[in-house]
């Protein structure tokens, strides 16, 4: 297996494409990093900051009262339970721009990595049926679920080493231009009507791990149509445009239709649980874990049920 996946990885490295995705990801993060820094203005703490949140405060509990839906009043509740607890441990809500603001911004590049990794992934099975290479693998005393597995693990490697590639480059770039924070400012997290202060490095990496969620599955997704319909183009026509409009959509549905968080994009985003409101009045963390499993399982047994079905002629 380690060998299938090793030369796996070397094909992935051949192609020149590889290198411009790469070299596009760096300056894009370049890019963003160039436009803060030009943007930056000098920072001045406000010196009445307390005052300022015990007024948003009393803002937001008048919302809050007058809200009609349980996800309105928790969105509220949680806002209210971060200002006070802001001013009770003094920390004010505002801090200055550093090298974790930077990589917590260039975050929202994931979905560029995305688009990268599922190109690769809609290419790795359907190009050798396209390049006519499927037949030396197949014809091979090699069972054909390790062949197509050690594909899919090389797909998920190349994610990891992506994603790898958007926080180092990033973290490295806004230590440069931004400098480190004066002092460690926790990020506080708020669950189950709790605060609680988190390592702002440990938050960014569980952050990049929950974010990188709805890319993996389409990532699966688009490596099963390569699988099933030998076709990457309709792979990776399908999946980026599922990518982009997905969400909204699914959105647009659970607005009137409580049976929309069934849908894959109801479910692919696990900050909702952390950082904001289920889209769906309801949704629990283990649900949209067990739906997530669900269309994942569902994906994997296409992909490898008809391959391994296929004649080696094909």
């Amino acid at each position: 297996m380690v060998n299938l996946i090793k030369n796996e990885w070397m094909k992935v490295f051949k192609r020149p494409g590889t290198y411009v995705m790469i070299g596009i990801l760096i300056v894009a993060i370049s890019l963003v990093g160039i436009v803060v820094k030009t943007q930056q203005k000098d920072f001045v703490q406000d010196k009445n900051w307390e005052q300022v949140l015990k007024d948003e405060n009393t803002a937001l509990k008048q919302q809050m009262a007058q809200s009609r839906t349980k996800t309105e009043k928790q969105f509220f509740k949680k806002e209210i339970a971060i200002n006070d607890y802001r001013i009770k441990h003094d920390i004010p809500s505002r801090e200055k721009y550093s090298v974790w603001s930077f990589v917590k911004d260039t975050s929202q590049l994931i979905l560029l990595a995305g688009l990268f990794i599922i190109i690769v992934s809609a290419g790795i099975v359907a190009s050798e049926f396209n390049w006519g290479t499927i037949k030396l693998l197949l014809i091979r005393p090699i069972n054909r679920t390790k062949i197509l597995l050690s594909k899919y693990l090389t797909v998920l490697l190349f994610a990891i080493f992506i994603l790898a590639i958007l926080f180092v480059f990033s973290t490295a770039l806004g230590a440069i231009l931004f400098g480190m924070p004066d002092k460690a400012v926790p990020y506080l997290n708020y669950f189950n009507g709790q605060v609680t202060e988190q390592n702002i490095v440990v938050h960014l990496l569980i952050y990049y791990g929950l974010s990188s969620i709805d890319t993996i599955m389409l990532v699966t997704m688009a490596f099963m149509i390569s699988s099933v319909f030998r076709n990457s183009s309709l792979a990776i026509g399908l999946s980026l445009f599922l990518l982009f409009t997905g969400g909204q959509f699914t959105a647009l549905l659970s607005m009137k239709f409580d049976w929309a968080k069934y849908v894959l994009f109801a479910n692919t985003d696990l900050m909702q649980y952390f950082e904001g409101t289920p889209m769906v009045e309801g949704m629990t963390l283990s649900f949209s874990v067990f739906m997530l499993l669900i269309y994942f399982a569902l994906f994997q047994f296409l992909a490898f049920y008809v391959f391994k079905k296929r004649d080696v002629a094909a």
